[in-house]
This record gives structure tokens, C-alpha cells and sequence, in this order.
């Protein structure tokens, strides 16, 4: 393996949808204040090539990505709480070529860093919660259709549950999903993964991490030849969709039990960010470049 992770970011990632909670300039951000710390030295920077139909066929029913291609309003596309317009369908279908650009690059390096990604609500037919395209679920079905792994698992640690992840591989017994979400908040109702653990509201570092701790035993248990992480940034306490209440030290310190947990078992691993609505964007901006950080470094030793 490579001693120099891949980092993947494209400029492409900051479509304009308006308006909105979800900031997608935190891309950028985040990838600022990688290069400022000189995060970024050791690294190899990467930027992802246009999806493909076949690309995202992997993990999408075709009618579906019809409406996506003519930006048509249906019943498929309606339920992604963003607008329909044609920069914003190709940041999504770009985040899916880089995130399995970042998986392929993990096999060979050992860590793969997305700085985008994680859209885990999308299903394969139908758009949701600021998700239309599944980038995890795409990278995973690449990587299995090309022969490179047979056994993947998803570590998904965002305070929604991954549900659109959770459905498409519910028949896949080789693709282990995990998801630690807050029970109490969207999606209602939620899928079965292989793997839920519904938090109450409010919880914070310490019983999180107990749960945590207990649960990738099951991960490693799996043997997966591949860990994709969504670090979701919105289990943060002053997040605006969540009702979780860990602290920026106790997601750093979820990130370390899976960063650490696959370098001691040496597994690659691909990280994705996920979610993040602080309402100081500069915290999920620090939370997100904290995971990234973490592992940028694990894939330099």
C-alpha cells in the first residue's frame, strides 16, 4: 500500500440550492482548512471524473435516473427537499464517482478521504432527505462488481439513520450495515439495517461511545475487506437536526474508534462525511476536518 492517502474534492460539490440548512459550501471549507494546517503535505489530492450511467446504475433503478437527467418532478424525485436543476443532479452524481474514487484509491493506499459524500437517504428508485444519489451504496456495489472485494461494511454514525443504505443492500448478506442514529428524529419509519441502535434524545459522549464500542465488534466480526464511514458531524450538541449532545472531544473520539479500529485490523478505509447543520458553520466545518485529519494521518503511518 501507498504510504500517501487520497483526499477527493472536486469545486463541483458547491451547487447553488438556495436558501437552505444544509450548507453545502462546508466542502470547500473543510478543504481549506485541511490545506491551512497543511493537513494536506502528506496527501494526494484527487479529483473525481463525471459519474456515468453505468457508474450509477450500479446502485440506481434507470427510470429514476431519467427523471434525473430530464429534471423532471415525479414522485421519485420530489422527496429530496432540494431543487431540481441540472448543477445540482451533477454535484450529486459526482459525489458518487468520488466517493468510489476513494474506495478504489483505499484498496491501494489504505485510507481513502471523500470530502463530500455520505448521502446515505437516497434509495435506488427514489430521492430523500437532501439526498438523490446513494455515493456509499454506489462505491460499495463498484467495488463488488469489479471484482476487488466480496465482504464491505458501512459504518454509518450520523444522527439520521441510513436508511437508503440500510434498503438497497437488505438482500446483500456480504455488505454489513451499521447505523447509531437518534431514534426519535427523521426518518420515520426507519429500515432495517443489519445492525440499529436507536439512541434517545440527548444523549452524550459517554453512553455513546459505550454503544459504539459494543457495536463494531459486530463490524469487525463481519471481516469486511472494506469500511465505508459516514461521519455524520450532526450528532454535535448544537446541531439544528439533531437531539443528540456529544461534544466536538466526544466526536473526535468516535471517529478514533473506527479510524483506529480498521488501521489495527488493516482495513482499508473510506471516509465520508455526511451530515452537519451546526449553527455555527465553523463547528461543522472543525468537525469534519477533525475526522479527516484523523484520518489523513492513520493512512501516513
Amino acid at each position: 500500500m501507498s504510504a500517501r492517502p487520497a483526499v477527493v474534492w472536486s469545486a463541483d460539490y458547491q451547487c447553488d440550492i438556495g436558501l437552505h440548512v444544509f450548507p453545502v459550501e462546508k466542502y470547500r471549507l473543510v478543504r481549506e482548512s485541511l490545506e491551512a494546517a497543511g493537513d494536506l503535505t502528506g496527501a494526494d489530492v484527487l479529483e473525481p471524473p463525471p459519474a456515468t450511467r453505468e457508474l450509477l446504475e450500479l446502485a440506481h433503478a434507470p427510470e429514476y435516473l431519467d427523471d434525473l437527467a430530464a429534471l423532471r418532478w415525479t414522485p421519485r424525485t420530489m422527496y429530496s427537499e432540494l431543487p431540481l436543476e441540472a448543477d445540482v443532479v451533477r454535484a450529486f452524481s459526482l459525489a458518487s464517482s468520488g466517493t468510489t474514487l476513494a474506495a478504489r484509491e483505499a484498496l491501494a493506499r489504505g485510507v481513502g478521504v471523500h470530502v463530500g459524500g455520505g448521502l446515505h437517504h437516497a434509495y435506488a428508485g427514489h430521492a430523500e432527505g437532501f439526498c438523490y444519489l446513494n455515493d456509499l451504496a454506489v462505491a460499495v456495489r463498484a467495488l463488488r462488481s469489479e471484482g476487488r472485494v466480496v465482504r464491505a461494511a458501512v459504518v454509518d454514525l450520523d444522527v439520521h439513520q441510513g436508511n437508503g443504505t440500510a434498503h438497497i443492500f437488505r438482500d446483500e448478506p456480504e455488505v454489513f450495515t451499521l447505523s447509531i442514529h437518534q431514534e426519535g428524529n427523521y426518518p420515520v419509519p426507519k429500515e432495517r439495517g443489519d445492525l440499529d441502535v436507536g439512541l434517545a434524545d440527548g444523549t452524550g459522549d459517554a453512553d455513546y461511545l459505550r454503544e459504539l464500542d459494543a457495536v463494531l465488534e459486530q463490524v469487525w466480526a463481519h471481516r469486511p475487506e472494506v469500511v465505508l464511514y459516514q461521519a455524520g458531524a450532526d450528532p454535535y450538541r448544537d446541531d439544528q437536526l439533531g437531539g443528540l449532545a456529544l461534544t466536538i472531544e466526544g466526536l473526535e473520539r468516535r471517529d478514533a474508534r473506527v479510524v483506529d479500529g480498521c488501521a489495527a485490523r488493516g482495513i482499508p478505509l473510506v471516509v465520508t462525511l455526511g451530515g452537519g447543520y451546526a449553527r455555527r458553520l465553523e463547528d461543522t466545518v472543525r468537525i469534519h476536518a477533525a475526522t479527516c485529519r484523523l484520518a489523513i494521518r492513520a493512512g501516513a503511518r
